[in-house]
């Protein structure tokens, strides 16, 4: 029985912890918000101990930090910090596309190109943007067949979702990432590893500009 309820426990913090993540980069929660456990029991609806695993879990990730006589509360990332993260993610999915030019199947590469061109369709969804994005990067990250990279670059990745929402909302800015995908996507078909590592960090330094101009739009608001 003890384990029962353990495992649910375990469940329903993981439930929890999901849930938090998605309000993290919808930017429902930002930098420092508190994350009171018993106002989050209350409004997703369980207990107090599966929000304080939920909690743990973002603890462990980097995206929550205590402060004393606050508690717990969403991180606060400086210039420095968002610019060395970008960099880094330069680095690692430029290098998984370099890997990926070597190593992808030509149903990947296809399957890309299939949701770049849903991309290409769902202008203006900013949610259906993003999440096609993501999975066009997860597809080229896979292709690498290279597990230690996949988990560093996951590392960054996740930490990026303190950022809050989408650069795909920033205007202009699905019109060039879809551009961009193309010019990665030509590079993979080519199996040229140099141009297809210089496309991605194209990218990932447009990405960076568009997330810059976004911040410096939410510090004028």
């Amino acid at each position: 029985m003890a384990q029962d309820t353990f495992h649910t426990d375990a469940s329903q913090g993981h439930d929890a912890y999901t849930r938090l993540l998605s309000e993290i980069r919808q930017g429902r929660l930002g930098p420092g918000d508190r994350l009171t456990e018993t106002e989050l029991a209350q409004r997703l609806g369980t207990s107090r101990t599966p929000v304080r695993e939920a909690i743990r879990l973002l603890e462990a990730d980097g995206l929550v930090t205590h402060t004393p006589r606050v508690g717990a509360v969403i991180r606060q990332l400086d210039y420095a910090e968002i610019t060395e993260l970008y960099e880094m993610r330069a680095v690692l999915e430029g290098t998984a596309a370099r890997f990926a030019a070597r190593a992808a199947y030509p149903s990947e590469i296809d399957e890309m190109a299939a949701i770049n061109a849903e991309m290409a369709a769902a202008k203006g969804d900013v949610e259906r943007l993003y999440e096609a994005n993501r999975q066009f990067h997860d597809i080229l990250r896979n292709a690498a067949r290279n597990r230690f990279l996949l988990s560093a670059v996951q590392a960054v990745q996740k930490t990026l979702l303190i950022l809050g929402p989408s650069t795909m909302e920033e205007g202009g800015r699905a019109e060039a990432a879809i551009a961009e995908h193309e010019a990665l996507i030509a590079a993979l078909r080519a199996h040229d590893g140099d141009a297809a590592e210089a496309a991605m960090r194209a990218h990932i330094e447009a990405a960076h500009r568009a997330r810059q101009r976004q911040l410096r739009k939410r510090g004028r608001e």
